[in-house]
């Protein structure tokens, strides 16, 4: 008997007997993507202090990682489906540990970025490929149960990723966060070709690719706007790629609508099922990972907490994201999707609104709330809303399904990071200028506004000076403290009216139980083309 599983799941009669250990693997797969971001934000001070990282290479390593993982999703999905969907996961599995592998040994910015972005590109093979094969071994009976562990798993990478890389920079260098991902993805490897069965699409046709280089070209260039503008200033590459991702846009969907076989069949958005499950998961997740960003920011710098210590904090969230995939795995199939989306939707935007309370004297306990009520969301109206998306392509389009679900994942994320980001620099910059922009030296107070850290280690300079000492050191870091809860205050509230707005457009396009149409891949292929077809006239 071969130790390898090598039928495909299209030629088997049943079920695959294995198909919750292949879960495991496709979960632990999905567990070190996510966490290559989340843990990356406690190691931020350690390789800001070792590579003299400015602000702007700091949001590059980070964003290093984004924009291939975002721009590639779509067309890597189809590659996936259409050569094969196990392939496409251990390929992107050792893409993911070769960029690791890198980022550990280099001691140079431009070289990390590049591992980050190789470690994307990697990323961007194995997320949709979860998804594709997920929904490929799984019966319909069961993918819903199977698509709330997958979601399950996401928000338990957000608080593992800390925990983790907390733990491993108590005793060695920030280099260990990224090998610590090669020997998770060797067991992945070995585990998808001993548990997950091959897959492909049947009679997938040949690849629309000028529609997949138009979906990179369009989202890379927003993506990279995004980052770029808020942050830096909208000068001219920003503004460019502003405009080149408008007309890449346009001409995507125009090319879409034309061709016999689309990469991207944008006729689904006609489909309010699926279009309300996407603006849902894209808004959700731009106020979430916006939230947890900087509210983690405010643990470490504020509050002091280190690492290990801000990892532990983070775990409550990751509880309450169980919690919340235990509730909708047994009120989804009684209430609807857009109950529990919504309910899902509503908390999240509570728990965003109650970080507006946050002071200079704020402690843990006033960020525990918040991150339960965001745990509790994720897991109550992500999965319901993905098994949506998901069940809105047939069979032979299961990676491009993934693909465009993750596509609006990751773009949420890097538009709450960026914009809440910059957001929350530009109220911590105005109000620290108004405390103590008339006793400090100009250097000194643009080092101090260009991150709280800057201005801490400012602080720290001034406890040492002659000039200066430690009361003033005190007093610059109480400004720095005052002034970046300020910033979370008041950025919290923009978020969380974006939130309430993405709240109420999601549950005025999401159809009620009675309204919801038949789910596409009930249906034979030309049905659901002529039915997308007809609407779109």
């Amino acid at each position: 008997m071969s130790l390898l599983v090598t039928t495909p799941v299209e030629k088997m009669t049943g079920p695959y007997p294995r198909r919750w250990w292949a879960l495991l693997v496709l979960c632990l797969s999905l567990l070190i993507v996510v966490m290559a971001n989340t843990s990356l934000i406690v190691a931020a001070p350690d390789m800001t202090a070792d590579l003299g990282l400015s602000s702007s290479d700091l949001q590059w390593v980070i964003d290093g990682y984004t924009v291939p993982y975002a721009a590639l999703m779509l067309v890597l999905g189809a590659i996936g489906d259409k050569y094969s969907r196990r392939g496409a996961l251990i390929t992107g599995l050792v893409v993911f540990a070769g960029g690791s592998v890198m980022g550990s040994l280099v001691d140079e910015t431009g070289l990390v970025i590049a591992a980050r972005a190789i470690m994307g590109v990697g990323a961007a093979v194995v997320m949709p490929a979860t998804l594709s094969l997920l929904v490929a071994v799984f019966p319909k009976g069961e993918r819903a149960r199977a698509i709330t562990a997958w979601t399950a798993t996401s928000g338990l990478a957000i608080a593992v990723g800390p925990l983790v890389a907390g733990w491993l920079l108590e005793d060695h260098a920030w280099g260990s966060t990224f090998l610590v991902n090669v020997p998770i993805a060797v067991a992945a490897v070995i585990g998808a070709l001993v548990l997950v069965p091959p897959s492909r699409a049947a009679g997938m046709g040949r690849i629309d690719y000028v529609g997949g280089l138009l979906s990179i070209v369009s989202v890379g260039s927003l993506v990279y706007a995004t980052i770029e503008g808020p942050h830096f200033g909208w000068g001219a590459g920003p503004v460019a790629a502003a405009v080149v991702a408008g007309v890449g846009l346009v001409a995507f969907v125009a090319w879409e609508l034309r061709h016999p076989h689309p990469m991207l069949d944008v006729r689904r958005f006609l489909q309010r099922p699926f279009s309300g499950s996407m603006l849902a998961v894209l808004f959700f997740f731009f106020g979430t990972y916006g939230a947890i960003y900087y509210a983690t920011q405010f643990l470490q710098f504020v509050l002091g907490y280190g690492a290990l210590e801000t990892g532990v904090r983070l775990l409550p969230l990751a509880g309450a994201v169980f919690v919340g995939a235990a509730v909708t795995g047994k009120l989804t199939p009684k209430l609807g999707v857009k109950a529990m989306v919504g309910s899902g939707m509503l908390i999240g935007t509570v728990g965003v609104f109650l970080l507006v309370l946050v002071e200079k004297d704020s402690t843990y306990a006033d960020f525990l709330a918040p991150m339960l009520l965001l745990g509790l969301a994720i897991g109550l109206s992500v999965s319901p809303a993905t098994d949506t998306i998901m069940g809105s392509f047939p069979e032979s389009e299961l990676g491009v399904g993934g693909g465009a679900n993750d596509t609006a994942l990751e773009l949420g994320g890097s538009l709450g990071i960026a914009v809440l980001g910059s957001l929350l620099g530009t109220a911590y910059r105005d109000e620290l200028a108004g405390l103590v922009g008339d006793r400090l030296p100009a250097a000194a107070l643009d080092t101090a506004q260009d991150s709280v850290g800057g201005g801490l280690a400012v602080a720290e300079r001034l406890a040492t000076s002659p000039e200066a000492g430690p009361r003033q050191a005190q007093a610059l870091a109480d400004a720095v403290n005052q002034a970046f809860a300020h910033g979370v205050s008041a950025t919290s509230l923009v978020g969380g009216i974006i939130m309430a707005a993405g709240t109420v457009i999601v549950l005025a396009v999401l159809p009620g139980r009675r309204g919801a149409r038949q789910r596409p891949e009930e249906k034979p292929a030309e049905a659901r083309h002529a039915e997308y077809s007809d609407s779109a006239r």
